[in-house]
């Protein structure tokens, strides 16, 4: 099933890059892609802090 955001994708295929997720681990920061399968894992479970603005 290809949907409107993979075509979008895929003309501008060419025009893309590598993008590098870097996360914060033991008071430094390290490429996500450098974890090994256990820590990738866990990362992809992490939930993400959202901060809302209250007036």
């Amino acid at each position: 099933m290809k949907t409107k955001t993979h075509k979008i994708l895929a003309e501008n295929k060419n025009e893309r890059s590598k993008c590098l997720v870097y996360t914060r681990v033991m008071g430094y920061h390290r490429p996500v892609e450098s974890f090994n399968i256990g820590k990738k894992g866990e990362h992809q479970q992490r939930t993400h802090f959202e901060e809302t603005i209250i007036y």
